[in-house]
């Protein structure tokens, strides 16, 4: 098998494609031949030595990937369900820039009705990350109101779908004119573009009374403000710091990642209490191991893309051995919806 490795942390030039045995599954465990592997921001992370999870049950070497899409191989002997040559989509934590990867059988699931095997490959971190988000966090209900940074990304897509389902009315936020129509497609009822306007008194027009919830990557840029613009009660629901990476040069610059640490905004309990606000947060890879959560988000999911309710992100496919380019690309912050490498086994 063939597989991407980081030996240490740095740039793109971490990278390294390397050959290694292939592993034989454990009885409740699948191998599966891997077709196509979803690119996520946090595999940057990954790379630059900054991800907690990645140290707590890695280390050095890492291959990084949290989601995959491919043919199962073989089948574990206590495993039911599964046979060899199903087409499937799965979830891994780390190992998925691979050509094979061993996953327990839990982490499996059916490709979406309606999805190509591509476009699976992109489908399960963003949705599952914006389904424990809303569904786990928010608790929307109807009309509720919502504000969704970075909407034409991958999760910020799949939460205005989520939001559309919950019948919310939801604000996506964007940073270039070119991603204003992929979230109004994907079922934003206002969407305001930074490069046009201003981002917070626009917010503010759009729901004057504050949002009831506010789901926010950005870290230092945006979450003092997005605390500011919550109603009573309100949410604020935190799944990444993305500004406080370089968009460019794949390194850290640590004077700036120290400088915004020191400028993130404390949360203080007293205060929240009195304001009537609350402040979530997670890192969807510590919940891989937890079944129910797992299948209870995935069968939803699932459901709801056979009734048509969910669509499949815009995919930009790169050759597995061009995986620097696609990491260079989802840095810069250009691109929308989800980047896909593809494994070649001829």
């Amino acid at each position: 098998m063939k597989k991407i490795v980081i030996h240490r942390p740095g740039s793109y030039d971490k990278l390294t494609l390397e050959e290694s045995k292939t592993s034989s599954p454990g009885e409740n465990e699948l191998l599966i031949s891997v077709r196509f592997v979803g690119v996520n921001y946090a595999d940057c992370m990954v790379r630059m030595g900054l991800y907690e999870s990645a140290k707590k049950y890695v280390g050095w070497p890492i291959t990084p990937g949290f989601e995959v899409s491919g043919v199962v191989e073989q089948v574990g002997s206590c495993v039911s369900g599964w046979e060899v040559g199903d087409e499937v989509m799965a979830v891994t934590r780390f190992d998925g820039y691979s050509s094979h990867v061993v996953v327990p059988a839990h982490q499996v699931f059916s490709v979406p009705d309606g999805f190509s095997l591509a476009e699976a490959a992109g489908f399960p971190t963003i949705f599952l990350t914006a389904y424990y988000a809303m569904f786990a966090l928010a608790h929307p209900r109807k009309n509720l109101r919502m504000l969704v940074h970075s909407a034409a990304g991958g999760v910020g897509g799949a939460l205005l779908q989520l939001a559309k389902i919950a019948e919310a009315f939801c604000v996506g936020v964007v940073g270039r004119s070119h991603k204003v129509e992929i979230a109004q497609k994907l079922g934003a009822d206002h969407v305001i573009d930074k490069s046009k306007e201003p981002l917070w008194p626009t917010a503010e027009a759009h729901s004057p009374d504050g949002y009831h919830v506010i789901f926010d990557a950005n870290g230092v840029a945006t979450i003092g403000e997005s605390y500011n613009h919550l109603a009573s009660p309100g949410k604020l629901v935190i799944y990444g710091f993305h500004t406080m990476i370089p968009k460019k040069g794949g390194r850290p610059n640590w004077f700036k990642l120290a400088w915004d640490y020191l400028r993130t905004k404390r949360f203080d309990p007293l205060a929240m209490t009195g304001e009537n606000r609350s402040v979530l947060a997670f890192n969807l890879s510590y919940l891989f191991s937890e079944r129910e959560i797992l299948e209870d988000a995935m069968g939803d999911l699932l459901r709801w893309a056979s009734e048509g309710k969910l669509q499949p992100p815009p995919i930009q496919i790169y050759p597995f051995e061009e995986v620097a380019r696609a990491h260079e690309d989802i840095e810069s912050a250009q691109t929308v919806g989800k980047l896909i490498l593809e494994v070649d086994h001829s």
